[in-house]
């Protein structure tokens, strides 16, 4: 039986998450079909990818530089520092372009079913940077999962003993959500979240 490379090139981008076989299959025919160097200029670019990209040794950041350029910008506030769970968490946040303080990146949530544990994750460096004393705001703005919340909680608990303000982000109803239309657990923490107007 020969290598069918059409096959093997839909079993890789299977691998990547969220990608089933029919999407892969997509995928590989549309790379088929793409100008010239079109697969070469993405396979490049994934080398590339690997090669070059390292955690920020201050937020655990990943980017091409350490310090990240967040961390290395001298505009951003130092006294405040979002929690998120992941990389792409941090891209969320700078979209809406609202927060200007700095980020701590965990690298995950606590799932103990899955083997992740407080020391599988970048609490330690968050620790670390709250020694000196210049940080006076810490937000969790973990995901409003289990395990998210499992971590707010964990991370408040850890915190307590810190001269540090600890905040969590609010929860609730989406904007633009009718009511009608949204679920139990949301509705719930829209109206313990409730504030005066």
């Amino acid at each position: 039986m020969t290598d069918d490379p059409i096959r093997r090139a839909v079993a890789q981008l299977r691998r990547l998450p969220g990608v089933g076989e029919k999407s892969a299959t997509r995928l590989v025919y549309w790379l088929l079909r793409a100008k010239p160097g079109t697969a070469e200029d993405i396979a490049a670019a994934l080398l590339h990818l690997a090669e070059n990209v390292r955690e920020c040794g201050l937020c655990c950041n990943l980017g091409a530089a350490d310090p990240c350029p967040l961390c290395a910008n001298p505009t951003r506030d130092p006294s405040v520092i979002c929690v998120v769970e992941e990389p792409q968490d941090v891209h969320a946040f700078e979209r809406g372009g609202e927060f200007r303080g700095r980020y701590h990146v965990l690298h995950g949530a606590l799932s103990p079913l899955d083997g992740i544990s407080p020391d599988s994750l970048r609490i330690r460096a968050l620790l670390q940077r709250l020694t000196d004393g210049t940080v006076r705001e810490v937000i969790l703005a973990t995901n409003p999962t289990l395990e998210g919340d499992a971590t707010a909680l964990y991370l408040g608990r850890l915190l307590s003993g810190i001269d540090v303000r600890v905040t969590r982000l609010a929860h609730g109803l989406s904007v633009g959500t009718e009511i009608e239309y949204a679920d139990a657990a949301s509705l719930a923490r829209a109206l313990h979240n409730r504030r005066a107007l």
